[in-house]
C-alpha cells in the first residue's frame, strides 16, 4: 500500500514541482493538498482539503500522513504587514509541525531560507529561525529544514526586475567556488528532488544548507 503525504504550499513554485513528482512516484497512493484555494489538479492521487490555513488546528481529524511538505511561505512584498507576515511563515509551519507530532506523523520536511537565525536583527530571517525552532521542538522523529539560497524557475508572477536580478546572479554562479557555493542559485525542482530523497531515505542530517541540497537533487532514491 503505498504512501499518503501532505503538501502546504503546493500552488507555489517548489511546491508546485514536488506536487507533480509524487503524483508520477509510485510510492505514494495518496497526496493531500491543505490550502486556501482549490487548484486544478485532476489527479485521482490528489484530495484538497481548502480552508483557513491561519485556523490550521481546526483541520486536525484530516491532518493524517506519512509524511508533511511545508512550502508555503510569502514575501515582503505581498505581504508588507509585519503581523500578518509572521502569521504565515511562522504560525502555519509551527502549527503542522504541533499538528504532525499530535497525530503521529513521523517525518516532517519544510523550507526555509538561507540566513535562518532566530537572533537575527533582521525580521525575514528572525522570523525563518523562530519557525526553525519551533518546529525542532516537537522532536518529530525525521525532521528536515532546508535552507536554499535564491529560488530559480517559471514563476507565474511579472516580476520583472526579480528576473534580471536572477539573469545576473546566474552570470556570477562560476565565480562561486568553495564557501560561496551555498550562495549559488538553485531551482525549484531540485528543492522538490531534495525533499523526496530526504523523505525515504531519511539520513541523520537535519538542516540542510543550498549547496547539499543540490547534491541530494542529484542522489538515487534507493528505495524508489
Amino acid at each position: 500500500m503505498g504512501k499518503t503525504a501532505i503538501i502546504l504550499g503546493a500552488s507555489g513554485l517548489t511546491g508546485q514541482q514536488l506536487l507533480a513528482k509524487l503524483i508520477v512516484d509510485d510510492r505514494y497512493a495518496t497526496i493531500k493538498l491543505f490550502s486556501r484555494n482549490k487548484t486544478d489538479n485532476t489527479s485521482s492521487k490528489v484530495i484538497e482539503i481548502v480552508g483557513d490555513m491561519l485556523a490550521l488546528e481546526n483541520f486536525k481529524d484530516d491532518f493524517t500522513a506519512d509524511e508533511i511538505f511545508v512550502c508555503i511561505g510569502t514575501t515582503a512584498k505581498k505581504t508588507p504587514d509585519k503581523t500578518q507576515y509572521k502569521n504565515i511563515d511562522f504560525g502555519i509551519p509551527a502549527t503542522a509541525a504541533k499538528l504532525a507530532k499530535e497525530n503521529h506523523i513521523p517525518t516532517f520536511i519544510v523550507v526555509s531560507a538561507m540566513g535562518a537565525n532566530a537572533k537575527s536583527s533582521v525580521f525575514y530571517n528572525k522570523t525563518k529561525g523562530e519557525m526553525e525552532q519551533a518546529i525542532l521542538s516537537e522532536k518529530i522523529k525525521h525532521t528536515y529544514i532546508l535552507r536554499p539560497s535564491i529560488i530559480g524557475g517559471n514563476r507565474h508572477e511579472n516580476r520583472p526586475m526579480e528576473k534580471i536580478g536572477i539573469a545576473i546572479f546566474k552570470l556570477l554562479q562560476p565565480l562561486m567556488v568553495g564557501k560561496l557555493k551555498k550562495y549559488r542559485l538553485i531551482e525549484a525542482e531540485n528543492i522538490a528532488k531534495a525533499m523526496i530523497y530526504l523523505a525515504n531515505e531519511k539520513p541523520e542530517l537535519q538542516i540542510i544548507e543550498s549547496d547539499k541540497i543540490q547534491e541530494m537533487a542529484l542522489l538515487p532514491n534507493k528505495n524508489k
